[in-house]
């Protein structure tokens, strides 16, 4: 998408004064130190409305955020997996309610943690095999071993289960996820997982093609994302945002420097759940995709209906029902899941300002993105602060974005 439209925001029905909002809000959490910087979106009908960048991507160099600063977008990288597993869906490889045990055999006979003391868990038989919805969902029964919230996720930490840092391959890391037990029956809860490194497995193994191989050739590359991928080649290093920490006082602490991340160097693995880094650009240009439908400026890489089924809500009633009142920063009463994204059911019940059939999900380090169909309307926002939940800003701008809705 061209960033610098010169297009009125009125032409879009959007208030310029009402967005004026985004960019006094964005300027004071650069002024009050608790973002070292940040840039936010506003597109309606395939138009940018707002686009403000503001602050630093690295603080100790002194290197300004600019439009072209690129990113670690973490969680934002499911997307993308979503729709290559779905692209492969809709030549006929799979079905939905297929156990993926067929093309991953190391996921068969799986247990069921049920309790446990003194480090031991105890453990019963699967009631069914995972399938491609379940991990589409995150209702597959896998966790995160950064949860810290039970036993199975701390075997988790004990042997390394890490898509992003491990030195093992795809399959090897698949192979030793489904040796531990899961943390609820398959199809029972929403649990946000490592489902979509396994989905970036399948997608490998059902093509044939290495998966970076197959985002980049099916996806990256014919949306144009230009600066999208992996890892962060050495004549990039200089527009590469530093990863910070909200320390307990306010302060932001740098944990990954840009010229010596581990983003900067190509690895063996790659994560279909967290891997990728991105631009503001090129990450609008996905966004637009999956707004029109599948298509972007004559490439089309999903068919509307499968588009229309990914961002339909999946679960039984919202998230809340499902066992995860909150996740981050946010409630999740009122809110779905679909395949491979959050959907708005409710927004009076989940207290915020949204749309009803609105998809949306963001990152570890603070970025998000929504897309909503029925206003025709893209939100992005990107920057680099851990945790999450550190400040509502994914909140404040959802606020501050639809008020600016005037037509």
């Amino acid at each position: 998408m061209n960033m610098a439209s010169g297009i009125a925001p009125e032409d879009t029905g959007l208030s310029g004064k009402r967005l004026k909002l985004i960019e006094n809000w964005a300027d004071a959490l650069v002024a009050s130190k608790k973002l070292a910087g940040l840039t936010t979106v506003v597109a309606r009908r395939g138009k940018i409305a707002h686009h403000h960048t503001t602050g630093l991507s690295d603080i100790s160099r002194g290197t300004k955020m600019t439009p072209e600063t690129i990113f670690r977008i973490y969680s934002m990288t499911k997307p993308l997996t979503s729709v290559a597993i779905m692209m492969l869906y809709e030549e006929g490889r799979f079905q939905l309610d297929e156990p993926i045990s067929k093309v991953a055999p190391m996921f068969k006979n799986l247990r069921v943690a049920a309790g446990g003391m003194r480090g031991k868990i105890d453990t019963v038989p699967a009631n069914r095999e995972i399938t491609y919805r379940d991990l589409l969902t995150h209702t597959s029964g896998i966790t995160y071993g950064f949860m810290e919230a039970n036993t199975v996720d701390a075997v988790y930490r004990k042997l390394g289960i890490d898509f992003q840092t491990a030195k093992v391959s795809l399959e090897e890391m698949c192979a030793r996820l489904a040796g531990i037990p899961l943390i609820a029956q398959p199809g029972a809860e929403w649990n946000y997982s490592n489902a979509t490194d396994v989905l970036g497995y399948l997608v490998q193994v059902i093509s044939g093609q290495r998966f970076d191989d197959f985002l980049g050739e099916r996806i990256i590359k014919p949306l144009g994302m230009v600066d999208t991928a992996f890892y962060v080649p050495q004549d990039k290093l200089g527009r590469f945002a530093a990863n910070y920490n909200v320390e307990a006082d306010g302060s932001l602490k740098m944990i990954d420097d840009p010229q010596k991340s581990s983003f900067a160097v190509k690895r063996d693995i790659v994560s279909g759940g967290g891997g990728l880094c991105s631009t503001a650009s090129d990450y609008m240009r996905f966004c637009q995709m999956m707004l029109n439908k599948g298509e972007l400026n004559g490439v089309r890489l999903l068919g509307r209906k499968t588009v229309e089924l990914m961002t339909a809500n999946h679960l039984r009633g919202d998230m809340a029902d499902m066992g995860q009142p909150r996740f981050s920063e946010s409630s999740y009463e009122g809110i779905g899941f679909g395949l491979g994204f959050s959907v708005m059911l409710d927004p009076a019940k989940a207290q915020i300002l949204g749309t009803p059939g609105e998809y949306a999900w963001g990152g570890a380090a603070s970025t998000a993105f929504w897309v909503d169909p029925a206003e025709e309307m893209i939100v992005l926002l990107m920057t680099q602060a851990m945790p999450s939940s550190a400040y509502p800003i994914r909140r404040e701008l959802r606020v501050l974005s639809y008020q600016a809705v005037i037509d």
